[in-house]
């Protein structure tokens, strides 16, 4: 391994696109957590409504919420790549 951290016959570029790789990765996995943590949410909300009404809402607040992270990761992703 050389001293900058990139195994020997590695170029710089593949370097940076294997960061970027890992990075987006990385991304991915947060939006799934985000997406699981929406639908826990949404689910004990929806137990403890009172009516169909509050039911209704705690439905529309999960699939904002997941709809939120997964604007979230596409914008983090367009800017690793850009």
């Amino acid at each position: 391994m050389e001293s900058d951290g990139r195994k020997e016959g590695e170029t710089p570029a593949a370097a940076a696109a294997a960061q970027r790789g890992a990075a987006s990765l990385g991304v991915s996995v947060q939006e799934g957590l985000q997406h699981a943590k929406a639908s826990v949410v949404g689910a004990v909300q929806k137990a403890m409504a009172g009516s169909e009404e509050e039911a209704a809402q705690a439905d529309l607040r999960t699939a904002k919420a997941q709809v939120e992270a997964t604007d979230e990761a596409e914008a983090k992703k367009k800017h690793l790549a850009g």
